[in-house]
């Protein structure tokens, strides 16, 4: 009998597989590899494009002023 476990990529696909259903984009972390001159994160620890959800932020809330946390200084 094969032993049947849950493996970190097993979570990780469903994780996922979770965002993109509620509309989130999913893009592979080679595309945007930290110490390119383009590059979007430090680290590939870092998972959540910060400035990318800061923009969508201000786009979803035009009426709102900025706030001190939405810029990059304050991160």
């Amino acid at each position: 009998m094969k032993e049947r476990g849950v493996t970190e990529s097993v979570v990780e696909e469903a994780g996922l597989a979770w965002l993109e259903s509620v509309v989130w984009q999913i893009r592979n972390g080679t595309r945007s590899p930290p110490g390119e001159p383009a590059a979007e994160r430090d680290d590939y620890g870092q998972w959540v494009l910060a400035q990318r959800l800061r923009d969508a932020l201000a786009r979803l809330n035009r009426a709102l002023p900025p706030r001190r946390w939405m810029t990059p200084s304050a991160s």
